[in-house]
């Protein structure tokens, strides 16, 4: 479980990626709300990370770095739509988390055969296996 500090990181990074597009939308902020419910930050703390800034920190596991991964790329699509902006920020980030490149570029790719282009957490994970064997 992450300590109190990646939780806030965790979401600070999310928030800002909503905000990629100046506006977070109803259903970004529902999806961001759930996070914070299942990472157990309150409703004040969550609201607080939308106007200031809190430490970035790389979550320590590769199993929490494929997670957040993941988390951005289902807030991506929650709204239905992306774009070039957005797709070069949450590759950009699965690099700074070091994650590796062709499994960022493969997640981005396969989402698009899925509905809405939620992937699947399984599958996810087994094309991050396919880059660490």
């Amino acid at each position: 479980m992450p300590t109190s500090k990646e939780k806030l990181s965790i979401l600070s990074e999310m928030i800002a990626f909503a905000k990629v597009k100046n506006n977070v939308k109803p259903e970004e902020y529902a999806f961001l709300n759930r996070i914070a419910e299942q990472l157990g930050v309150g409703q004040e703390t969550f609201e607080s990370l939308f106007h200031k800034e809190v430490e970035y920190v790389i979550p320590k596991s590769e199993a929490d770095r494929i997670l957040q991964f993941h988390r951005l790329v289902l807030l991506m699509n929650v709204d239905k739509k992306q774009d070039q902006n957005e797709i070069d920020q949450i590759h950009n980030i699965g690099l700074g988390m070091g994650l590796p490149p062709a499994a960022i570029e493969s997640v981005l790719t396969v989402m698009h055969q899925y509905p809405d282009k939620i992937i699947p957490p399984n599958v996810l994970i087994d094309i991050f296996k396919t880059y660490y064997n």
